[in-house]
């Protein structure tokens, strides 16, 4: 249980009712509704949704052959391009990318296709008769994977896939990463996350080893002596600090640690819940906290953020669902005290009113306080800098607090790829870091082929 919560009471709901708050958020497609939904797309030559997608799905492809009833079909051109596509049907912002960018969206139509819809019905009623993707000759080769999220179990299934053995080396007791621990629990829900781990699996030639964390029990001067080649796959792994006195004070708490908790929990009674709270932050992860604790009953929920609604991470669809579950958005405010009671535990924080100046915001010199059982960091993730403790994760070249890699996701160490969140390329989306997985994969494949042959 989450210690620094245990002085809050937990919900006054039952087990049964706090469970059907946290049901799928977006229902799937029926049969029928698929393929008139299908029917919609226009199958555009050259299709901006592709474009827009950053794991280069073939998107007007895969629709076709829903509307075609051809649902194995659709679902292998889409794990084709990216073996986490259920998960990123369910997760993705593609309100902001491929169904923003798709030729319906305009004041003519009524909505663009439903992209994610339709790729999640795919996967998800594909029924296989028997495993779709068949490895390639053994080359002999070992890959040392550092983390089971979603940018190392793309790379290892790709890996696993042109031939090569992988081991997969996870801190964690289930694989899946952000998928199994950071994401909220009524957007992927039904233990999905484990599932599509075990369908990635099925490729063959892949280890997980559990209880792996780099800067701990393992080292990457280790790995790079006894494997071909590693791809570092660690995410951010430590939240950032407020820099404020008493940020160790009961009741003060990273998002991402309840997040954690309430994912893995069987009784949601068992939860402690704050009646009032507070969630610091403008991203996904803030959005995701604040409604997951008024689906558990807290009275009032504050979500703060020092700029304006248009400066959020979040896209306007999260925004919406954070309203219509009555979460407070509340923005030009930047915390500045918090507020302990007589036994040292968050009773409020106090904030400083911002105002935009030189494009940074600044205190207006006004200030407010907010009452609050519970407050929660979402402000962001950095490195855990123990996992780059060795001489030869040192030597990493950096970009503030990410992994430098170049277009073929190469590290400043020979011989050490690196993807997802811990680099310093594209945005922190699934969809990216499967696509970040999948490319470094096949850098990896092209090195190794290239010494082989020379050899």
């Amino acid at each position: 249980m989450i210690k620094s919560l245990n002085h809050l009471p937990h919900s006054h709901q039952d087990a049964v009712a706090l469970a059907s708050h946290f049901t799928d958020l977006a229902p799937p497609l029926n049969a029928r509704q698929a393929v008139l939904e299908s029917s919609r797309c226009l199958y555009c030559y050259d299709a901006p949704c592709v474009n827009a997608c950053p794991s280069d799905i073939d998107i007007p492809s895969f629709i076709r052959n829903i509307q075609q009833e051809n649902v194995q079909g659709a679902a292998h051109k889409i794990l084709s391009a990216n073996i986490l596509g259920g998960s990123c049907a369910r997760v993705c912002p593609t309100e902001v990318l491929c169904q923003q960018a798709c030729v319906r969206n305009n004041d003519q139509e009524c909505a663009p296709v439903l992209i994610g819809l339709l790729q999640r019905y795919a996967v998800d009623n594909a029924q296989f008769s028997e495993y779709p993707f068949t490895r390639a000759a053994p080359t002999g080769k070992r890959i040392a994977v550092v983390g089971a999220g979603p940018a190392g179990l793309a790379c290892a299934h790709r890996l696993a896939l042109l031939g090569h053995e992988v081991v997969i080396f996870e801190a964690s007791e289930k694989a899946g990463g952000l998928n199994e621990y950071g994401i909220a629990k009524y957007k992927l829900v039904d233990d999905f996350a484990q599932r599509e781990v075990d369908f990635v699996l099925q490729i063959g030639g892949i280890e997980v080893r559990h209880g792996q964390r780099l800067g701990s029990n393992l080292s990457l001067s280790e790995l790079h002596l006894q494997f071909d080649s590693v791809f570092l796959a660690i995410g951010l792994a430590a939240s950032r600090q407020l820099g404020l006195p008493d940020e160790d004070a009961p009741g003060l708490l990273a998002a991402t640690d309840y997040i954690r908790e309430l994912r893995q929990s069987d009784d949601l009674t068992q939860l402690p819940l704050a009646d009032r709270c507070i969630v610091l932050g403008a991203g996904n992860t803030a959005i995701d906290m604040a409604v997951q604790m008024a689906r558990l009953g807290a009275r009032e929920v504050n979500l703060v953020y020092r700029r304006g609604l248009e400066d959020m991470g979040a896209t306007g669809h999260e925004q919406d669902i954070a309203k219509a579950n009555q979460v407070r958005l509340m923005t030009w405010a930047q915390p500045q005290e918090l507020l302990l009671d007589e036994q040292g535990r968050v009773r409020g924080m106090r904030f400083a009113r911002t105002r935009l100046e030189g494009g940074r915001p600044v205190s207006t010199g006004e200030s407010f306080e907010l009452a609050a059982d519970a407050v929660f960091k979402a402000i962001g993730q950095t490195f855990d800098e123990s996992a780059l403790n060795d001489p030869l994760a040192q030597a990493l070249k950096r970009a503030g607090d990410r992994i430098e890699v170049d277009e073929q996701l190469r590290t400043s160490v020979p011989g050490v790829y690196a993807g997802g969140d811990c680099t310093s390329l594209g945005q922190d989306l699934t969809v990216q870091a499967v696509q970040h997985g999948k490319l470094a994969a096949e850098a990896i494949h092209a090195h190794l082929m290239l010494n082989q042959e020379a050899a």
